[in-house]
């Protein structure tokens, strides 16, 4: 009963043989479907990824964005150069990163480091910058927005560039055209720009003798004729010096254009001794023997007294 409208003999494979190709195509089992049905899945699984993906994207990008800013704000942070003051170290057009990490732990700038810090009152008055040229609005906001999360390089006017000369409790001198002394050592710069003198002859800043109080840094631009710096700003209400909370941080390395990458080391110049304080460090070890000796001598007598009269 079971072969019924099958030729006797013939088995149930050989049967659907003999039927014609596209009928064998319908009937025969791929999976429980047919090739027309298997596309069918196929496209509707890919439009499935790919509505997948595209809720995931946002996700991505607001993820990139909160990890920007957290490197902005507490790690690295780029920054333009619109000045010429620190050439020919970094030119105009530079983009330098900025350590920002380190002043968390309690770093503050040493001698030779070169700083980006805000306007302590009035020094970009002075300061001349390239003209930037006007954007259109929507390219503006872009750029802002960007900036905002640390994509782009800052071109926040309030902020400036140098190098630290002096720290709290150094004194600072400058005579003729030079060198400059830090705690009455000379320095040896030739970081400074060609055909500059290390201290300018004029009346307006260029000769000067000051004492930096703590909490406090002198800086100077290695253009010493093309920056207003600490010499220039001694009329205003920090003196020409730099609160250290007004230091963002410590430039780096310059990141672009490429051709002119290049780290930012502390020149070899400032790891000479210029400690204020060096000549009474040296004192204070033998002060401290002589000071200790002192009582064992005492003691020592008084042991040989008491023995002999005995």
């Amino acid at each position: 009963m079971g072969n019924r409208g099958r030729p006797r003999g013939v088995s149930s494979n050989a049967a659907d043989n003999l039927l014609p190709t596209g009928a064998r195509r319908a009937a025969s089992p791929a999976g429980g479907r047919t090739r027309a049905e298997r596309r069918k899945l196929q496209r509707k699984v890919k439009r499935r990824r790919r509505r997948s993906a595209m809720k995931e994207i946002p996700l991505l990008v607001g993820v990139a964005v909160l990890i920007a800013l957290v490197l902005k704000t507490f790690l690295v942070q780029a920054f333009v150069i619109p000045s010429g003051s620190m050439e020919q170290t970094i030119q105009i057009g530079d983009r330098v990163l900025v350590d920002k990490l380190t002043p968390w732990f309690g770093s503050k700038p040493q001698r030779g480091d070169v700083v980006v810090f805000k306007d302590p009152g009035g020094w970009l008055q002075d300061e001349q910058t390239t003209v930037k040229k006007e954007d259109p609005v929507v390219i503006k906001q872009v750029k802002e927005a960007l900036t905002f999360i640390g994509l782009l390089p800052s071109e926040d006017e309030k902020d400036l560039i140098k190098r630290v000369v002096g720290v709290g409790g150094d004194t600072i001198q400058c005579e003729g055209t030079g060198p400059l002394l830090v705690n009455g050592k000379a320095l040896n710069e030739p970081y400074v720009y060609p055909g500059n003198t290390p201290c300018s002859q004029d009346d307006q800043g260029g000769q000067f003798k000051v004492k930096i109080p703590e909490g406090k840094i002198w800086v100077m631009g290695d253009h010493r004729q093309n920056s207003r710096d600490s010499r220039y700003n001694q009329s205003d209400k920090n003196h020409g010096m730099v609160p250290v909370n007004e230091v963002v941080g410590r430039a780096i390395v310059i990141a672009w254009p490429i051709n002119r990458w290049d780290n930012l080391p502390v020149p070899d110049t400032f790891e000479q001794n210029l400690s204020a304080r060096s000549a009474a460090l040296t004192v204070a070890p033998q002060g401290l023997a002589l000071a200790g000796a002192v009582p064992l001598v005492v003691w020592r007598r008084r042991r040989i007294k008491a023995a002999e009269t005995r």
